[in-house]
């Protein structure tokens, strides 16, 4: 598929993130407030794949507003990285009740609406953030680590290249919320992945 013009991916993500907003594919539609769409530059060289919303961003309709917002925002500019600049959304568009863990049939339900948005954006990096949203992008690119033996945290922080993208698992800026004393590192991964779009490209592992 060839790359959209800027009018042609602000258009088209008019369109989905429609389709996002009304949509009523699973049971989560009765609890949430909003199915909150993906949020940042449509021209974004950098693409982050959150789980889900949490209750503040659940009813501010905005990505990461609440506790693991005020992290992320923190890693971007210990990073030198402009959120502005970048293109956030989750993997679940909608709240999951007691922040419980995704069932499979509520992936799958947005599964389609993560496809559209990584065809329309078309980022270099895709940074899948946890476990449940960096097993669903490798599946996407048919590099299921997870699935064939590999941990999440064997392949945190690791530069997969899949064909035409990159694919950088970091963990969860939640993570940094129950773990502060993981943060010099995650700053590290992070200032890591400002190197892989300006420079001195260090691959960590190649599939395919």
């Amino acid at each position: 598929m060839k790359q959209l013009s800027l009018s042609e991916k602000q258009e088209s993500l008019e369109v989905l993130n429609y389709q996002i907003r009304a949509c009523k594919r699973c049971s989560l539609s009765v609890t949430r407030k909003h199915a909150l769409v993906g949020e940042g530059d449509v021209d974004a060289r950098i693409m982050f794949v959150a789980l889900s919303p949490g209750v503040k961003e659940d009813s501010q309709n905005r990505m990461f507003v609440g506790p693991s917002g005020q992290v992320f925002n923190k890693l971007l500019h210990a990073a030198g990285i402009d959120r502005e600049l970048v293109f956030m959304t989750n993997l679940v568009k909608c709240l999951l009740p007691k922040n419980r863990k995704p069932k499979m049939d509520e992936i799958e339900s947005c599964s389609q609406f993560l496809d559209e948005e990584i065809s329309i954006i078309h980022p270099e990096i895709i940074v899948p953030l946890g476990y449940y949203a960096t097993r669903t992008v490798l599946t996407k690119f048919h590099a299921d680590q997870l699935a064939s033996g590999k941990s999440f945290t064997e392949i945190n922080g690791k530069l997969l290249l899949l064909d035409d993208k990159k694919i950088f698992p970091l963990s969860h800026p939640a993570a940094l919320l129950y773990n502060p004393s993981f943060e010099p590192e995650t700053i590290k991964k992070y200032k890591e992945l400002k190197t892989f779009l300006y420079g001195n490209l260090k691959t960590r592992d190649k599939l395919g």
